[in-house]
């Protein structure tokens, strides 16, 4: 076993940047600085100065030895996570972790939501209460282990100081400490109270990976039964006693506000209860949804559109491509100098993106003067009390957070505009207010992925090798908005670089440079399951192809030349390559194979897609082979589920998805017309993964990041047409021009987005 010496009070490692850290694995505790200016103490498996105040609040429990761990007197086992569970299976993945070390199994620990609170469940690679980036696991795997290993080694202590034998003579077993020699047997209720009354151990031993019972498992998860049942409990679930519901309306001109509101027909409805305004945006409360939604439809407005009123998606992009042009670059990587030779160039453009997840976004709010209950899924629980103290002027400890299971993120509950809107509406009222978007109001007021546009380069020899690569971006910023200390001394946003200035292959020389040019005011751009990879990924993943085909080389085997240096994503390479049969037998006329690698969030990863592309253009993923090396794998159930669902999700933006704008408003509104993969449409996925001693890596946005620049290079591969753009247009894809003006002219409204997309 691995034993840990560490003081009570933790490591601290001052001066860590965030891409450091996350590059580094994110096994390290630190103190780590907010954007606010203040720091925190980042998660501790030892006890802190808050514990015992958390635990009192949660319970009281006979246990509870740090943040994770509650042991109440009848022996239950609970978890209380600092994560939140939004779909990717952390809940089960962090049980397991605590669970292995603790000496108990999965089935034994029930899970806890945490509460907001910054100095016990800070997260060291993100400088916060956070729940993103891919983070989580890697952020954990040690905290959690060690955290269960503390609880572990004072519950023999109490036994053993109990039977008055050696502690190491004991032995633990699904919540059970025995003594063999002896017979003798105690449970972790038992033990309980007296093991809180000893002091902390200055050495733990964590076992060694050859002896993990669960860890490595493909383990059920902890938290299917209950939203198979219907008893998980999302945000929009939430009912509490005297609540109404309210449905809000907000500026449909990005940066608008509210001029005027008549509301008498929407007061007759029946149910209508009250209309609320804020500076730019009005909601009805009913007693219920439907009561609220049909009073919203009935009320007359009037908006001040503003300084966006004549914004469009061509200005945004002809803006892009001005400032890359004109405007000073930041250079955030380069080493070498460009060499003479050949100068091949492309051009790459990516769209806004919007989130779509399937839980529109919704925040119950209870104000009172002496206090402020928030239920909602957050994966910034902290921070939306912060937001909520300064709207209702209340102080932070006066304002509790319950967070609930969160129906999907991607990155747009990494923010609080929508609490902070139902918190300006609650302080209104007496009565506990339930706010809920509806879909419509969600895509439209959307905070979106960036769009880009690149100017992407390499000087190559006479056979075709890279001597020279380079990339330069213009696009918003995201972390510079989201958290600007975070920026590096220069202004240059790590983030935005991500996978290319650190690229997986072995180039000889490298230059990335960025043109920072943000959006208007008013058109805000956020998280969006993995921004940096999931752009850089596409744009040279697809440039390299176009390299290898220029110089007449396979894909994969030009690939492999520069990866011998890498033997983690060189294996992620070979192990898909091999289980697609690549290069083995011919395919059918148009349809080909695509291939795309990266070193993303930590782990490495390669997908390969198979893909058919009709003569009308249309476009149908046959299979999908993807390898992954995530360093240790904790649940491989879980890792299959992420990497598919993840795959999906990318493969549902690069053929469908794209956020337009039209005097300043979203265009978009609803499925129909920001449409993702329909179940007829996903392919047969494989995910083969590469057993590992590494560290492990993130997933959540792995299989998202790797996604488009597979499925393009496929559609190059079985049409010849090399896409610079995304989303997927059909019409450059198509073989028969006149059988394609026919599917556009029999289009009719509310057939689906894919129909009018090939026009």
């Amino acid at each position: 076993m691995k034993t840990l010496d560490r003081p009570a009070s933790g490591i601290g490692i001052g001066g860590i940047s965030r891409r450091a850290a996350l590059q580094a694995g994110g096994l390290a505790l630190a103190f780590t600085w907010l954007g606010t200016g203040k720091a925190f103490a980042a998660i501790n498996p030892r006890q802190q100065p808050g514990d015992a105040a958390a635990a009192l609040a949660d319970g009281n429990p006979a246990f509870a030895p740090n943040a994770f761990i509650r042991i109440d007197a009848d022996g239950g086992v609970r978890l209380v996570m600092p994560m939140a569970e939004m779909g990717q299976a952390i809940y089960t993945g962090s049980a397991m972790l605590l669970a292995e070390e603790l000496g108990v199994d999965l089935d034994q620990v029930r899970v806890e939501h945490s509460p907001a609170n910054e100095a016990l469940y800070g997260m060291p690679l993100l400088g916060g209460q956070i729940t993103g980036g891919s983070t989580s696991t890697r952020g954990t795997f040690g905290v959690l282990r060690e955290a269960g290993a503390v609880a572990r080694t004072l519950l023999v202590s109490a036994a053993a100081a109990q039977w008055k034998v050696d502690p190491a003579s004991c032995t633990v077993e699904r919540g059970v400490v025995s003594h063999a020699a002896s017979g003798r047997q105690l449970g972790f209720g038992a033990l309980a109270g007296a093991a809180a009354k000893l002091p902390m151990p200055a050495k733990v031993a964590l076992k060694e990976p050859k002896d993990f019972r669960l860890i490595g498992q493909p383990l059920r998860r902890v938290d299917s039964a209950g939203k198979v049942n219907g008893t998980a409990q999302f945000g929009i679930d939430v009912r509490v006693p005297g609540m109404k519901v309210a449905t809000v309306r907000a500026s449909p001109t990005l940066g608008g506000v509210l001029a005027s509101v008549d509301d008498k027909a929407a007061r007759a409805i029946p149910g209508v209860i009250d209309v609320l305004r804020i500076k730019d945006a009005v909601a009805v409360v009913g007693e219920h949804f439907w009561a609220a939604k049909r009073g919203l439809e009935a009320l007359k407005l009037k908006w001040t559109q503003g300084r966006n009123a004549t914004l469009t998606t061509q200005q945004l992009r002809a803006a892009l491509a001005d400032a890359l042009a004109k405007d000073k670059a930041i250079v955030g990587k380069e080493t070498g100098k460009r060499p003479e030779g050949t100068l091949v160039q492309a051009t790459y453009d990516l769209p806004m993106l919007a989130h779509a997840t399937m839980e529109p976004l919704n925040t119950t709010v209870h104000v009172r003067p002496d206090g402020c209950d928030i239920w909602v899924g957050t994966q910034v629980p902290a921070r939306c009390v912060g937001v909520a103290a300064k709207i209702t002027g209340l102080a932070e400890d006066k304002v509790v957070l319950h967070n609930q299971y969160l129906g999907g993120g991607f990155g747009r509950r990494l923010e609080t505009d929508s609490v902070e809107q139902a918190v300006a509406f609650a302080k209104q009222v007496p009565y506990p207010l339930k706010v809920v978007w509806t879909r419509e109001e969600d895509i439209r007021h959307d905070i979106v992925r960036p769009m880009y546009h690149d100017e992407i380069s390499a000087v190559v020899d006479g056979e075709g090798r890279i001597q020279w690569f380079g990339d330069r971006i213009s696009g918003g910023t995201v972390l510079g908005r989201w958290a600007p200390a975070f920026m590096g001394k220069d202004g240059m946003d790590g983030d935005l670089i991500e996978c290319v200035a650190e690229p997986c292959y072995d180039l000889p020389n490298l230059k990335v440079e960025w043109v920072r040019h943000d959006m208007p005011a008013g058109l805000n751009v956020g998280w969006w399951r993995g921004v940096g990879p999931t752009h850089n990924l596409f744009v040279m993943e697809s440039f390299i192809d176009e390299l290898a085909q220029r110089a007449k080389k396979d894909p994969v085997a030009y690939r492999r030349a520069m990866l011998q240096k890498n033997p983690r994503t060189l294996a992620v390479l070979d192990l898909a390559a091999s289980r697609i049969g690549w290069g083995q037998g011919s395919l059918p006329a148009r349809v080909g194979r695509g291939v795309a690698v990266g070193d993303a969030f930590g782990s490495r990863v390669c997908a390969i897609i198979e893909a058919e592309v009709s003569p009308q253009g249309e476009v149908r993923m046959r299979r999908a082979v993807v390898a992954v090396d995530c360093g240790i794998a904790v649940n491989a159930s879980s890792i299959e589920a992420q990497i598919q669902g993840g795959l999906l999700f990318g493969l549902s933006a690069a053929l469908y998805n794209e956020i337009t704008l039209r005097d300043g408003a979203i265009e978009q509104s609803n499925f129909h017309d920001y449409r993702t993969l329909r179940i007829n449409e996903a392919p047969a996925i494989e995910v083969h993964l590469v057993k590992s001693a590494e560290a492990p890596g993130g997933l959540g946005e792995v299989g998202t990041a790797i996604a488009a620049p597979a499925l393009a290079n496929a559609i190059f591969a079985a049409t010849g047409v090399r896409l610079r753009a995304l989303p997927v247009n059909r019409a450059l894809l198509a073989q028969d021009k006149e059988a394609l003006k026919k599917k556009v002219a029999d289009a009719r409204p509310g057939k689906g987005f894919d129909e009018g997309r090939s026009a």
